[in-house]
């Protein structure tokens, strides 16, 4: 099980919102396809196909716990979980 497989699945459990690592996260995000927008401290991530715009922040290192919970319900309502596009 590779790194990004280990965050989707911490991401999934719901365990930790409060200790997922922005970059991580971002990294998470390109390699699924989403394409970025920096605008400021802003962060927007948009991908075809998705209705939703996701937009995040940094909290020091991490991401914020209210932001991982979006990137979740994404990932359980697309079935991105299930796609084995990430490849890092």
């Amino acid at each position: 099980m590779g790194k990004y497989d280990r965050l989707i699945d911490k991401i999934l459990r719901g365990t930790s919102d409060a200790n997922i690592p922005f970059d991580d996260l971002r990294t998470l995000l390109l390699c699924s396809g989403f394409d970025e927008r920096i605008r400021g401290s802003h962060h927007v991530y948009r991908k075809e196909g998705i209705e939703e715009k996701l937009n995040l922040q940094r909290d020091g290192s991490k991401a914020k716990p209210y932001q991982v919970r979006q990137v979740r319900f994404i990932i359980i309502k697309y079935h991105l979980a299930d796609e084995n596009d990430v490849q890092i």
